[in-house]
């Protein structure tokens, strides 16, 4: 797909080590050759530096633990995959308004994340966590809304589909081992807080 690729290993990642960590991947030898110095305060041997570099070398007991691990990541992805098909058909049987993610034909992914799309995210979330559900937002805010890049110029309404989306995503729980009746206990509270919230709304409409 390109001249180079990154990873992350970050310890919530499918392959976590036990603190921050990741990997750069590439053929072409000029990249690697530059990478190895980058990480490494720009030296191509010690003592002297060629570049600006960093200290990112990933030391040897985080190696070990992902080498470890490594092995094991096929079928925790097969497993991720497998929880990912479940949570669309509960939520393709009981919750059609809850927009799942769409996954292209040729595309295999690794679901680190499970993502949908929910109306009134910030009320639904906070209900699923009364009923002891965790979730997360990846991420709340847009990139061309982030300080960082305000000199580009853009403002609010500049991207609405993305500020949209932004609004309305909501990161269920995922992971290798996550069993069938844990997902069920996820959909089964979305069904009832979706429950209750259409009946308040017909409760507003026929007392208007």
């Amino acid at each position: 797909m390109g001249h180079a690729a990154a990873f992350s290993f970050y310890p919530g990642k499918n392959l976590g080590a036990c603190g921050d960590a990741g990997a750069v991947t590439t053929k072409d030898d000029a990249v690697a050759r530059k990478c190895r110095m980058l990480r490494d305060h720009g030296q191509r041997k010690k003592h002297y530096h060629e570049i600006s570099g960093y200290n990112s070398r990933l030391d040897a007991i985080q190696a070990a633990i992902l080498n470890i691990k490594l092995s094991k990541l096929p079928r925790w992805n097969k497993q991720r995959r497998a929880a990912a098909a479940n949570y669309n058909e509960l939520f393709g049987k009981d919750l059609p308004e809850v927009v799942v993610p769409f996954v292209p034909e040729y595309a295999r992914p690794a679901c680190h994340l499970y993502v949908v799309r929910v109306t009134a995210r910030e009320e639904m979330r906070a209900q699923l966590e009364r009923r002891n559900v965790g979730t997360g937002i990846h991420y709340p805010i847009p990139l061309h809304l982030q300080e960082a890049h305000r000199g580009l110029g853009y403002r609010r309404g500049s991207f609405p589909v993305t500020e949209l989306i932004a609004s309305q995503i909501l990161s269920l729980p995922i992971y290798p081992h996550i069993t069938p009746s844990q997902q069920q206990h996820v959909a089964t509270a979305m069904r009832r807080i979706q429950d209750v919230n259409h009946a308040c709304e017909i409760g507003v409409a026929l007392a208007g």
